[in-house]
């Protein structure tokens, strides 16, 4: 559009003619908008705010006296405020590219004030230190001109020809060479491990491999001489089944043939003695009923014999007393008394032989004949004895 001006991002509009800027500058800033300007009444000029980089080669000397040789980058900007880009407006709008020189000159006379007070082992070894403070006495000098530093970088630090810095790290080179040699030797004793390792892991497998072989063959051998005794083992298994079932079969017959046996000897000769044994028993029950009978017999005709001797018993007693000296004391009744103790005498001996009539007719006879003769001996006896109760006296 005619007289609308619009600045780039990276750029800031300087709008002179009218109106003063801001603290009595003689423009006026626009940045990051547009602006109407009337033409031929107002002057349009734009100011970089893009980062820039200047490089710094200079020969410091240190605190030691020895000379070194400096390499540095500075990267900077025209700040963004209204301030730092009028400060840098009204001093490179013409020139903008007298920002690098500038710059380059006033880092590079910090660099040489700073590295004057340093010695060159903390130059080496602290060049981040080196850095922060370059950066801090020169920001107050930059701010004055508009610009702000982002980055100081110390890219090379080289003392030429004197070797002091390769003095200086001849120790560290020589310690860094004997780590190298240590960890070179590690290295080598690693590898030479490595493969004494490896040929151990290889004669074992092979001997794995050679057992696995060996284990394999033999199972062959074994399956091959199992294979090969088959037959004839099952040749001598099925004999021997057959030996079993021969035996069993013996031995059934065996059994049976005595089975047979019993049933036709033993049984039949058990049966024959039991027989016997029961028609010896018979008879033996029988001898004994005919025995119990005889003695039964013999004990009735005994006693018949008794009974009929009885009197005859009683007469030979009373006979004896015929030529006793008898006195009786109370007449007819002592008679009686004297009568009745004869009968009485008789019927005791039958009574004594008919209870041990349990031995032979031969021992019962005998007995029979004692009693008799004891009481005959009674009888006779008594004629010696006085009578002491009064009744009968025997003379």
């Amino acid at each position: 559009m005619f007289g609308y001006r619009v600045p780039s991002p990276d750029e800031a509009m300087l709008i002179s003619g009218g109106r003063r800027g801001l603290g009595g500058a003689p423009f006026r800033v626009v940045t990051g908008h547009g602006k109407f300007v009337l033409p031929f009444f107002r002057k349009t000029r734009f100011l970089s705010l893009a980062m820039c980089e200047s490089e710094v080669t200079e020969t410091c000397v240190t605190r030691q006296g020895i000379a070194l040789h400096v390499r540095a980058v500075i990267a900077f900007k025209v700040g963004n405020d209204h301030e730092s880009i009028i400060n840098a407006g009204q001093r490179f709008l013409s020139d903008q590219d007298q920002m690098s020189v500038l710059t380059g000159r006033i880092f590079a006379g910090h660099l040489r004030a700073i590295i004057g007070s340093m010695t060159v082992e903390e130059i080496v070894t602290e060049r981040q230190k080196l850095a922060a403070e370059v950066l801090d006495t020169s920001k107050t000098e930059m701010a004055k001109i508009g610009l702000i530093v982002d980055s100081l970088q110390i890219q090379s630090i080289d003392d030429g020809d004197t070797g002091y810095i390769d003095a200086m790290s001849a120790p560290h080179k020589a310690a860094i060479q004997r780590q190298a040699q240590i960890a070179q030797a590690q290295a080598t004793q690693a590898a030479v491990e490595a493969e004494q390792e490896a040929a151990r892991k290889q004669a074992e497998y092979a001997r794995q491999t050679a057992i696995v072989k060996a284990e394999y063959s033999a199972e062959v051998d074994r399956a091959q001489a199992q294979a090969a005794q088959a037959g004839p083992l099952a040749q001598a298994h099925a004999q021997q089944e057959v030996l079993k079932a021969q035996t069993e079969l013996a031995q059934r017959q065996a059994e049976l043939r005595q089975k047979q046996l019993v049933a036709e000897v033993v049984k039949p000769a058990e049966a024959e003695a039991e027989r016997v044994r029961i028609l010896a028993a018979a008879e033996a029950q029988r001898m004994k009923i005919q025995a119990e009978a005889a003695a039964s017999y013999d004990r009735v005709a005994l006693d018949r014999m008794l009974i009929d001797q009885l009197p005859q018993i009683v007469k030979e007693a009373a006979g004896g007393l015929s030529g006793a000296n008898v006195n009786v004391l109370n007449g007819a009744d002592g008679l009686g008394e004297i009568a009745a103790g004869l009968v009485s005498q008789g019927l005791t001996i039958l009574d004594s032989v008919r209870q041990n009539l349990g031995g032979s007719q031969e021992a019962g006879e005998r007995r029979a004949e004692d009693n008799r003769g004891n009481g005959l001996l009674q009888l006779h006896s008594g004629k010696d004895k006085k009578p002491d109760d009064g009744h009968v006296d025997v003379d």
